[in-house]
């Protein structure tokens, strides 16, 4: 493994567990973004495919572009059905939660949150709901309501090989594994590993796994993080720096063609609430479009430049 896409290392670790294994299955509770922070990503790569839980509309939506083989659900999991308010924090998309105190959290880094109902259902529903034969790892990072989530799975009936949990409490950093981990242990798993984020527990029938943990926290330098590069047109050392540039190319070239719904729905993406990206009028505005055409002259060949 050359590069991990975690927020904390996680698919590194389970990389080593898995080490030689072509193919298997994941279920992924909290995945958020289907590349960035994301622990199942390495492993789709490789031809593993699984289940993704991800209550974000927009978020959930990217799998099917991205990682078509993974069956991705827009839903809450929680320890019965029915539904439950979901507090989605702007931008910082990790932070949203279905524990407000959490959500309120984000208000220190300048983000606000919008509160919405949304259906719930249980582990053990989903499981049932969808084709689930062995599942190799569980990952569960839900904002300080993992023990609902662990308390809805069938845990004799889906039985994981790994199950990892984000074990410290949102904003005030403490442990928080106390709450669900007799569900867990008393459930056949066993603690195998602490990451300093995240608790690791191997299913007894599995126990051959435990040995492969580390015997302490793995150094962050072992591996590339995808954060590091930022973005990729900017950043020649970037794995995807040359097709980004000729991608934001090709864009801008045709920028002025684009529909005006088209052009509100870029202008909306990755921008603040209430950011106004052209104070100077209505995007069918003729300002508007002599904007487009000064931005799309370098590239479109309305303008010679010495390259």
């Amino acid at each position: 493994m050359d590069l991990s896409y975690a927020q904390n290392l996680e698919d590194y670790h389970l990389a080593k567990l898995f080490e030689g294994q072509p193919s298997g299955f994941y279920v992924d509770v909290g995945a958020g973004h289907p590349v960035g922070d994301n622990v199942s990503f390495h492993f789709y790569l490789q031809g593993w495919r699984g289940i993704i839980v991800e209550p974000q509309e927009r978020l959930a939506a990217l799998y099917a572009h991205v990682r078509p083989r993974d069956i991705a659900v827009c839903s809450l999991l929680g320890e019965r059905t029915g539904e439950a308010e979901f507090h989605e924090v702007d931008r910082l998309h990790g932070f949203s939660t279905t524990v407000e105190q959490h959500a309120r959290g984000a208000e220190q880094f300048g983000a606000s949150y919008r509160t919405r109902r949304m259906p719930v259902t249980t582990l053990a529903a989903l499981c049932e709901a969808h084709p689930v034969g062995a599942i190799d790892f569980l990952k569960v990072d839900v904002e300080g309501a993992e023990a609902a989530v662990l308390r809805g799975g069938a845990w004799r009936r889906f039985r994981p090989r790994v199950v990892l949990v984000e074990a410290i409490a949102p904003g005030a950093m403490s442990p928080s594994h106390e709450e669900w981990e007799p569900v867990l242990t008393g459930n056949g798993y066993r603690f195998a590993f602490f990451d300093g984020l995240n608790r690791f527990y191997v299913a007894e029938e599995a126990a051959d796994l435990a040995r492969r943990f580390p015997t302490a926290q793995t150094a962050w330098g072992a591996v590339r993080h995808l954060y590091e590069f930022g973005r990729a047109p900017e950043n020649p050392q970037h794995p995807d720096h040359a097709l980004a540039k000729a991608l934001v190319s090709g864009f801008l070239a045709v920028l002025p063609t684009l529909g005006p719904e088209e052009l509100r729905a870029f202008l909306g993406a990755g921008r603040a609430p209430g950011a106004d990206a052209f104070p100077g009028g209505s995007i069918d505005s003729d300002r508007f479009r002599a904007a487009l055409g000064r931005i799309a002259a370098p590239y479109d060949g309305g303008q010679l430049l010495d390259d």
